[in-house]
């Protein structure tokens, strides 16, 4: 049987699964690590230990890296940001790699960017988040016109969870464009612009195209239910979220600051998420299944119950 290579694109727009256990690594499942390709940009969420082995195996490079997101300051989320920070350095990465984390936790972000000795020739930029909002760009940055937002959410230390967003735009219509006699640099020039002076007159950007709505994605990880996470899920094309525990142990998941695969789903179902990835399953369970079945009791729209190596694609525009 063909198996794809693992450093194989599905899409320009995919997650790449380098890790998907909760608290403690199991034979099948890696801490956690996520790596999120987005056009020119590839944000790798939560490097729990042994990502920098997992990305090898997906074929994911440091190289490639643009920017690393940090939810919160637990080991299974963040003991692997030594070995990918060392990797960065010697593979001489060009460009700053800006590191997003919850303020509180930068001691922890400092030690493991500085755990052993080695030629520090990375180019980091901390960022230490203490408030909701649009998480700020660096000079040095490599990125694209989406926009990155965190929102505090509810664990048993302060952690905060990501929303990227791409701007709305216009679909070009070839038919109207050579209908206008526009071809060429004038199509950019006019997209840029707005419109176009012709010698048939004055085009506008509206006359040749359609909206396009802009793309979006989520990242929740650890958290009780609270409003963060709705909103960061609100309308989503693909929603990356925790589902630690099933829902016979709902008790233990609000008590340890988690959420069910049901309450996970909810969520996707109820703020019209369109693909939906349930992952930071804990080491108690054994049948994956079990997390799809509680899932699709409330949520019918594309569904993956993570496992290591998955490649998940953003799903394509409506």
């Amino acid at each position: 049987m063909f198996q794809r290579p693992a450093n194989h694109r599905l899409a320009s727009r995919e997650l790449v699964a380098l890790g998907t256990a909760s608290q403690v690594p199991t034979r099948t499942r890696n801490h956690n690590g996520y790596a999120l390709f987005w056009d020119d940009e590839v944000i790798l969420f939560d490097p729990g230990e042994g990502t920098q082995r997992q990305m090898l195996h997906a074929g994911v490079s440091a190289t490639a890296l643009t920017r690393i997101a940090i939810t919160h300051l637990h080991g299974d989320h963040s003991l692997g940001l030594a070995g990918v920070v060392q990797r960065i350095s010697l593979d001489g990465v060009p460009h700053t790699v800006p590191v997003t984390f919850p303020a509180s936790g930068r001691r922890w972000v400092e030690a493991l960017c500085d755990s052993t000795a080695y030629y520090h020739q990375e180019h980091l930029a901390l960022q230490g988040l203490s408030h909701d909002g649009v998480v700020p760009r660096v000079p040095g940055e490599v990125h694209g016109p989406a926009v990155l937002r965190a929102a505090r959410l509810d664990h048993s230390l302060e952690a905060y969870g990501y929303r990227l967003v791409e701007p709305d735009g216009r679909r070009m219509d070839p038919d109207r464009l050579a209908a206008a006699g526009i071809s060429g640099p004038d199509v950019g020039r006019l997209a840029q612009e707005g419109e176009l002076h012709t010698a048939h007159g004055t085009v506008r950007v509206e006359d040749v195209s359609d909206p396009r709505p802009g793309q979006s994605f989520a990242f929740v990880m650890d958290t009780r239910l609270c409003e963060a996470v709705w909103s960061l899920a609100d309308g989503v094309d693909l929603l990356v979220i925790e589902s630690t525990f099933l829902d016979r142990d709902r008790d233990l998941a609000r008590d340890h600051g988690h959420l069910t695969a049901l309450q996970a789903a909810t969520v996707a179902a109820q703020c019209g998420v369109r693909s939906l990835v349930l992952t930071h399953f804990s080491q108690r369970y054994t049948d994956p299944e079990e997390f799809e079945k509680e899932a699709r009791t409330v949520f019918d729209g594309e569904l993956t119950v993570a496992a290591d190596l998955d490649r998940v694609p953003v799903p394509r525009r409506l």
